[in-house]
């Protein structure tokens, strides 16, 4: 593990933390033992409130501006883009700037917690979570001492302290742009596609983001997607894996004669049926193989890969089946939250009636319904830009029926119930309700009515959550409680 610097955190440095949520109270306790001089930043002054009272310095994000110049250091939260006006103002000031992603790495590096970690970090647009716990699997299964951290479960300041050997982290590009210094034991980039597009800009941004992790020892992609297989050639890592659906190179993982197979870390193996893989579909193969990517890195040996695989359980809301009825198949897959997700997601069924909609963050989803358009029975809209997926659909599916959702925010807009060829419109009512669980009850009601037998009703919204939900977990929640009502 490369040298890292802490000189910016001697004691009585005063560093602003930016965010008053779960990662700002994990930033606020590893910095803690260092004797900065801490200030707390955020709108939210109930947040602030609580914290000072708590003792901690806090102050409002006009007054942080006003004397940002006064700090030796930013740490943010990740969610913060560039352009907040506080980081807006640190970068205009000089003041460096680090995720607390930078910090728990130059912290562990450093030896403040021991050994240095050996870090995996996963990355990519789809996959992320799964791949991350499969990996975390196969540690476990070879003896390894690993905890599992970053943008699933705890984040990684909160286990330092953990006995361990490995560290297996799921990162997101915002994770990744606030940490410039991260150099893994072994990184991979399973996919790159447009999302969080309005955060970074570009797609090139969004990239360049997710290719930090191909910086350390070990560089891994998914030789299957265009972009991320491009970033291979820019990658600085020693040894650089691919890992494909189809017959393995030299150097690379995947699939023959319907195994697993490992070309990359030394003679050829096999490792794993992929029949044994309980994630339905492609994506699934290729999560399984990118994790095993990681794993053989750090020596897993192949059996210990088969085993975790054969009791692999997916986790909720990640194509979740949650019932069925009259042939009719009623599955959670709320966690994705991308045209790139949904797609993956769709295309491991044969016949859909697709629930979509939410919030697209700037991605468009005519690719996507290009794509999956011959396996579509039917789509049951909702949320906010639930009118890009149906304009989508016109274009690319004119013949796949459509319900669009219309909620109480649109009632001025849309006061009856509209039928237009095979695109019908219905204004729910949703009285004492909570939004959440009336669009989830006329969703399941309008897929149910486009549905036969061997369809699956598939929840995989192209979207965030944040217009009718508190987050895909509970819109996920919510399907399910539909369905179960739907189907007793």
């Amino acid at each position: 593990m490369p040298e890292v610097s802490l000189e910016l955190l001697t004691p009585g440095a005063p560093v602003l933390v930016t965010g008053a949520g779960i990662t700002g109270r994990a930033v606020l306790a590893a910095l803690a033992p260092l004797q900065v001089a801490p200030t707390l930043c955020d709108d939210n002054a109930d947040a602030l409130r609580s914290y000072a009272d708590a003792g901690v310095t806090v102050v409002d994000p006009a007054t942080a501006i006003a004397t940002i110049g006064a700090y030796a250091l930013v740490v943010t939260s990740p969610g913060f883009p560039p352009s907040a006006p506080v980081l807006a103002a640190a970068a205009a000031a000089g003041v460096p700037i680090w995720g607390d992603v930078e910090l728990a790495w130059r912290l562990d590096a450093a030896g403040r917690f021991g050994p240095p970690r050996r870090w995996l970090v996963v990355t990519g647009t789809n996959g992320k979570t799964t791949t991350t716990s499969m990996l975390h699997a196969m540690l476990l299964a070879d003896g390894r001492r690993s905890v599992l951290c970053g943008n699933i479960g705890d984040p990684v300041l909160a286990v330092l302290d953990r006995p361990a050997e490995l560290l297996a982290v799921e990162l997101s590009s915002f994770q990744l742009h606030w940490a410039p210094s991260l150099r893994p034991e072994a990184g991979v980039v399973l996919n790159v596609a447009e999302d969080h597009l309005d955060w970074h800009g570009s797609l090139a941004a969004y990239a360049a983001d997710k290719a930090r992790v191909l910086d350390g020892r070990v560089a891994v992609v998914g030789l299957d997607d265009d972009v991320a297989a491009g970033l291979l050639d820019t990658a600085t890592a020693a040894v650089r894996v691919g890992f494909r659906l189809g017959e393995p190179a030299a150097g690379e993982l995947g699939v023959r004669a319907g195994k697993l197979v490992d070309r990359a870390f030394g003679q050829a193996v096999e490792l794993a049926e992929t029949a044994s893989i309980p994630v339905a579909g492609p994506v699934g193969v290729l999560d399984a193989l990118a994790a095993a990517a990681l794993a053989r890195a750090v020596g897993v040996a192949p059996a210990s890969i088969a085993a975790a695989l054969a009791s692999f359980q997916v986790g909720r809301h990640r194509a979740e089946l949650v019932g069925s009825a009259g042939g009719v198949r009623f599955v959670d897959d709320s966690k994705a939250t991308n045209p790139h997700a949904a797609q993956a997601s769709i295309t491991a069924f044969d016949r859909v009636v697709w629930i979509a909609g939410g919030l697209l963050k700037g991605a468009s989803v005519d690719d996507l319904v290009r794509n999956v358009a011959n396996r579509l029975a039917g789509a049951v809209l909702i949320g906010r830009d639930r009118r890009m997926v149906a304009e989508a659909l016109s274009r690319h599916a004119p013949d796949v029926p459509v319900v669009e959702l219309v909620t109480g925010e649109d009632s001025g807009v849309l006061e009856t119930n509209e039928s237009i060829g095979v695109h019908v419109t219905r204004v729910i009512d949703v009285g004492d309700r909570p939004v959440s669980d009336a669009v989830m009850t006329a969703a399941i009601e309008a897929a149910r009515g486009l549905a036969s037998p061997g369809d699956t009703v598939l929840l995989a919204p192209a979207g965030a959550s944040f217009d009718q939900f508190s987050g895909y977990g509970q819109r996920g929640d919510a399907f399910a409680a539909a369905v179960h009502a739907a189907i007793g």
